[in-house]
């Protein structure tokens, strides 16, 4: 079966070495790793948004070949940053995601992610994560097929974690796919599968229960299992 993205060689000069990656319809795929390690880098490789050696396909159509109007019905990336500084409604920055005017999509979307209530406000008032929901929701609309998500979950309360992990299940349920990059390591539980990203590659790709006992974890992250979650890895000197 030919998967449903296909990356081969992608990089970016000085912080993504040339990276080969298969994604199925269907998987929610975890990305973790150190800090500048390469997790946003592959997510914006892949996602074609930067000069990028190698090439990627969705569904066999290249990204590189894409049109603006089409882009964002193949591919949408949600980046890290939540700063907006636009005193535009909340429920018109939904609307920037789509290629052409879809006012049910928004309301659909609005609704699916509570925003009801600050829906007409600012984004340049809302909280930190109010505006995650709200750009969570914007790369959401198109019903893209695959998403790239750095850090979604950054910035949220417990229920919209919860929650934010529901919707993302829905939406590959449907046959579309998506890598999420993650902090929180402990989260790759509810996903497919695990990449670990460092030094500018993928180190390892394994299932979440494989990856949460692996040594590629410990020494990327310098941390080891301990009674009660994680503790600092001590190396003996």
């Amino acid at each position: 079966m030919t998967p449903m993205l296909e990356a081969r060689g992608v990089a970016l000069d000085g912080r993504l070495g040339s990276t080969d990656l298969d994604v199925a319809a269907g998987e929610l795929v975890a990305v973790i790793g150190p800090n500048g390690g390469g997790k946003t880098s592959l997510l914006r490789a892949l996602a074609g948004i930067e000069g990028t050696g190698g090439e990627v396909r969705v569904d066999g159509e290249p990204i590189a070949l894409l049109t603006p109007n089409r882009r964002p019905y193949v591919v949408t990336f949600m980046p890290a940053s939540r700063d907006l500084v636009w005193p535009i409604a909340a429920r018109d920055v939904i609307a920037l995601g789509l290629p052409r005017p879809a006012p049910e999509r928004v309301e659909q979307l609005i609704e699916l992610l509570e925003l009801g209530p600050i829906a007409d406000r600012p984004v340049d008032r809302l909280s930190t994560g109010e505006r995650a929901r709200v750009l969570f929701a914007r790369a959401l609309a198109p019903k893209p097929r695959l998403l790239l998500l750095d850090e979604p979950l950054s910035n949220l309360d417990p229920y919209w974690v919860l929650r934010l992990i529901e919707i993302l299940r829905d939406v590959v349920s449907g046959g579309a796919s998506a890598l999420v990059a993650l902090h929180d390591i402990d989260r790759v539980e509810a996903f497919d599968r695990v990449l670990l990203v460092g030094n500018g590659k993928i180190r390892a790709d394994q299932p979440p229960s494989e990856m949460l006992g692996s040594t590629d974890l410990a020494d990327a992250f310098r941390i080891e299992r301990a009674a009660r979650g994680w503790r600092v890895r001590r190396d003996d000197s």
